[in-house]
């Protein structure tokens, strides 16, 4: 028999702490880069361009281009990538999720190394192989790479406004329903466990819901959350696939992402998600609600006026939107129980209207 063993791509610069963005020159240096593009999310370069600039400059790494992104669409996308110079060795990509994603695939179409330099922590695309762009009117993920390099400023995360990081603690917490959903369907001849992405992914949410804190501006707090949300991208890098940290908490935002005319951020909607199927699973209800109650991620999301009606729609169009998986949600007998939470959860009255 053949011995199958994992090839994978997991970050050769991988740098998480306080004041990075100063010194990114050095950081990036580690590459052994001589020309790179550098591209920036909108009003990002009006925050920290010039010292980035600076930075990189003064490190002896020549800059062939800089731009700003301001589109999704995988055409725009595609049209941008084949503009760079064939000299340019790198991409460095600054900002959000949007703008992290048009780069990431960039450099994918480019087949060059990409740095990743999130300015906010709302999911973990700043370290995974996926993009989110849309394409003919539809936002689809599509398959890139994994960063070369990522570059975390714990500073900079802080000075984020709070729904960004109420956003990667919903994220990060669904790596409980999603492993579930995940073992749910190797038990019913569904999918195969890859036990591996799935210790990755336990030791990311179990080291972040037992960090201590007192406020989630704490450095302890947000490191941990960026290392977590790090390891989920290596954990899916593992699997081939989303199953480590995407479940059916991610089809029931996907499906909200599909009609609601202004959607929450991703994280949000994949937060309120993760508690009703962690009810619905009967499954670390406790911890979950634990960590967004103390987090202060529930009332925050009590601000947001979400609608429990569009819940209950999304609930029941999630498994169409990955009808090739079997997670809870795609038993008739769960998709009612999710309903009836919606419903009548006591925790979900407060923060739905």
């Amino acid at each position: 028999m053949k011995e199958i063993t994992h090839k994978i791509s997991i970050p050769s610069i991988l740098e998480v702490g306080k004041g990075n963005i100063g010194n990114l020159g050095l950081l990036i240096k580690k590459g052994m880069f001589k020309k790179i593009a550098i591209y920036f999310g909108e009003g990002i370069y009006e925050l920290f361009g010039k010292g980035i600039e600076e930075s990189i400059i003064n490190s002896g790494i020549e800059i062939s281009n800089i731009g700003v992104i301001t589109s999704i669409d995988f055409d725009d996308v595609a049209a941008k990538a084949f503009e760079i110079p064939n000299d340019v060795e790198a991409l460095i990509g600054v900002g959000g999720g949007k703008a992290i994603d048009v780069v990431k695939y960039m450099s994918f179409l480019r087949k060059l190394p990409f740095v990743s330099i999130p300015t906010s922590t709302s999911n973990d695309g700043f370290s995974s192989a996926g993009a989110s762009l849309t394409l003919n009117g539809r936002r689809m993920s599509i398959p890139a790479k994994t960063p070369y390099g990522i570059i975390v400023d714990i500073d900079v995360i802080k000075g984020a406004p709070e729904k960004f990081i109420y956003s990667g603690v919903g994220d990060l917490v669904s790596n409980i329903t999603a492993l579930y959903d995940w073992k749910f369907e190797e038990d019913n001849g569904k999918a195969i466990v890859d036990d591996f992405a799935v210790m990755i992914s336990k030791k990311a949410v179990n080291s972040f819901v037992r960090t201590e804190f007192s406020s989630i501006k704490d450095d302890l707090f947000l490191k941990e959350l960026v290392d977590s949300l790090t390891m989920n991208g290596i954990s899916m890098e593992i699997a081939g696939n989303s199953s480590p940290a995407s479940g059916s908490e991610h089809l029931i935002s996907h499906a909200l992402d599909k009609f609601l005319e202004v959607p929450e951020l991703h994280g949000i909607q994949v937060g309120i998600a993760t508690y009703i199927m962690a009810k619905v699973q009967n499954h670390r209800v406790s911890r979950i609600t634990k960590i967004l109650t103390g987090t202060g991620f529930f009332d925050y999301v009590s601000t947001l006026k979400m609608k429990k009606d569009d819940f209950k729609k999304a609930v029941e169009l999630a498994r169409d939107i990955k009808p090739n998986r079997y997670t809870f949600i795609h038993v008739d007998k769960n998709v009612e129980l999710a309903k009836e939470l919606i419903d009548k959860d006591e925790i979900l009255d407060k923060i739905l209207i």
